[in-house]
């Protein structure tokens, strides 16, 4: 029995665990979950499943929560803030920790449950992202296994050989990495992470300047928050997802591209230097990768249809355009650059896109501020978590600043 606390259980990765979950009573038992502040679905969660703890972003929620479990006799200890979802990633009786909290607002409950050496579920992009190696050597040094979320680092993760697959536990630090990384060791060529050009990908680049938040957010294959949604829209997830599997299999950036694919059947794949190309294929559905992970090394039901290759007909591969999609050229960029350059890239995009959702600046607008805010940052690189939350407080400021300089007329 795998004792399991869920960060961010509300969300659509959270959903979909607790859906798998659902299927497995006897392998899986939830012990804490945390959500921001929708009390409504926590409170039918923790009835459901019953855990020992859950933690909500503030206390009016948690108040709120605590009444609602006390009038059904739920038992649930509530806690509330950023120490609570602290202690949620360290409870002893949970052995797997899914990191499902989207943005910044992960890192510290993600870092917490590296250095307790817990199964790392990792679905928040943003922890690697913003402190990379001290991630990595969090994970090395306690011992803890990184298991990847993402469909497609799980994907590139799935194609690795069986002694390769490890690597992310094993890799250590990476504070010189001018040398070939191991994965050459293993024959690796490259790795082609693939992106569905999100819901934007069809339209004229001259109306891009006009796309509405609900159009950017209503994503052809997958089911995603609106944040998450409108980095598919600006392909910085891919931009995201390049640094991210820069440091979970030890790769350079000049190793990793990416390819548009439509269909999102085919995840990603890992070239050899025979020739040989592996991919893993399947329906666009979270629960595959969180069923791989969360049973791994074994195979359990996840729920998701067999993938009927006669219906889906054909796989469609096409260059990407770094015009139209600039955010991905910056997360190239930034992954050839260091983890300072990635944490202020990361705190300009949350501000940028949470603009763009509240109405404040254009579809068009974000690349170039996060691009300003990247040229105007003083970057050093983080030795402590502190470090890592003053790079992210700049980028933060310097984003806010640049879209109060923005004249009305822009728009």
């Amino acid at each position: 029995m795998t004792g399991l606390t869920i960060l961010g259980a509300t969300g659509s990765v959270g959903v979909s665990t607790l859906d798998v979950v659902a299927r497995h009573p006897e392998r899986f038992k939830v012990v804490a979950l945390t959500a921001n502040r929708n009390v409504e679905l926590l409170t039918q969660q923790c009835l459901r499943f019953q855990p020992q703890i859950a933690v909500m972003a503030d206390l009016p929620s948690a108040v709120s929560l605590r009444e609602r479990l006390c009038s059904e006799s739920c038992t649930t200890e509530v806690l509330h803030g950023p120490q609570g979802l602290v202690d949620a990633a360290e409870l002893a009786e949970a052995d797997a920790v899914m990191a499902a909290i989207v943005g910044a607002a992960g890192l510290m409950p993600s870092l917490a449950a590296a250095r307790a050496g817990k199964r790392v579920l990792l679905a928040n992009k943003e922890a690697l992202v913003m402190s990379g190696r001290l991630f990595m050597n969090a994970v090395h040094e306690a011992g803890a296994l990184l298991l990847p979320i993402d469909s497609e680092h799980n994907a590139v993760f799935q194609c690795l050989p069986a002694g390769q697959q490890d690597i992310a536990r094993a890799a250590g630090d990476r504070a010189t990495r001018t040398s070939e990384p191991s994965l050459a060791s293993a024959g690796v060529r490259r790795i082609v992470l693939t992106g569905s050009g999100g819901p934007t990908r069809d339209m004229t680049f001259d109306s891009l300047r006009d796309v509405t938040p609900d159009q950017a957010c209503a994503h052809p294959n997958w089911d995603m928050g609106r944040k998450i949604s409108v980095d598919s829209a600006t392909m910085m997830n891919k931009g995201l997802e390049v640094i991210e599997a820069c440091w979970l299999f030890n790769a350079l950036a000049e190793k990793v591209e990416v390819v548009m694919h439509r269909q999102s059947v085919i995840h990603s794949m890992v070239e050899y230097e025979d020739g040989s190309v592996l991919a893993q294929l399947g329906n666009p559905d979270m629960r595959t990768p969180i069923a791989h992970a969360l049973a791994w090394p074994d195979r359990v039901d996840s729920g998701v249809a067999a993938l009927d290759l006669i219906k889906v007909g054909r796989l469609d591969f096409e260059a990407i355009d770094l015009q139209r999609y600039p955010c991905l050229r910056l997360g190239f960029e930034v992954a050839r650059s260091g983890s300072a350059a990635s944490a202020v890239l990361n705190a300009a995009n949350e501000v940028a896109v949470q603009s763009f959702l509240d109405g404040r600046i254009r579809f068009t607008d974000i690349a170039g501020l996060i691009e300003e805010v990247l040229g105007q940052a003083e970057l050093h690189e983080p030795a402590s978590l502190d470090d890592v939350l003053v790079l992210d407080a700049q980028g933060r400021r310097l984003a806010q600043a640049s879209i109060a300089a923005l004249s009305v007329s822009s728009f």
